[in-house]
């Protein structure tokens, strides 16, 4: 296994997009394919930067009020696939699977919109993020191979691994961000817990 993993392509979906441009535009400069979602694609559409939107990626429209996007296995085996497996790289060639080398994934603001004193459950049940949380998973589960990155205050180390290693990210870094995913999914779990359990 090598240290350094280069970044060819990325999957961007983020509600939270502060700083979202600038980071976008660094990982062009790479060469880096970016693949979107709704509304982060259109923001990068907007800003003049190239984006395939996920539904080229899996052959299925956003559908269902953008419940099901992203929960399909041309994007989950992308991000789990074990790169030096040959029954992996075979399973990725059979079905016309790309790698995905970088998550950039923020979730939706359930906290947030809790918080608000008018909001009505199916408001609330709403900002449950469903392929966020899988997404953040997969990559951060296959850090071997995936960058997660899962917050905006990440994206200037992020930069700064990446012109270190001229497009690629160190195994130091994929790890550190890997234990930062896990922590993030765990903490949006508990608080979608703590609001159920006080319905």
């Amino acid at each position: 296994m090598s240290n350094l993993v280069q970044i060819k392509t990325a999957l961007i979906s983020v509600s939270d997009k502060t700083d979202l441009v600038p980071f976008a535009r660094k990982l062009v400069g790479y060469g880096v394919t970016i693949i979107s979602t709704g509304g982060t694609a259109r923001t990068l559409s907007e800003a003049d930067i190239d984006v395939t939107p996920i539904d080229q990626v899996t052959g299925f429209p956003e559908m269902m009020d953008g419940r099901v996007k992203t929960l399909h296995p041309k994007v989950h085996g992308g991000l789990l696939a074990l790169r030096e497996k040959p029954d992996h790289a075979k399973a990725m060639s059979d079905h016309g699977i790309t790698a995905i080398d970088m998550v950039c994934v923020n979730l939706y603001p359930f906290v947030k919109t809790v918080a608000q004193p008018d909001v009505t459950d199916d408001e609330a049940i709403e900002q449950i993020d469903i392929g966020g949380p899988s997404m953040i998973r997969s990559a951060a589960k296959n850090h071997r191979y995936v960058t997660c990155v899962t917050d905006p205050k990440q994206y200037d180390q992020v930069g700064n691994d990446i012109d270190t290693n001229k497009g690629s990210t160190s195994f130091t870094l994929r790890r550190s961000l890997a234990t930062a995913a896990f922590l993030r999914t765990s903490i949006y779990d508990q608080a979608i817990n703590a609001w159920l359990a006080n319905r």
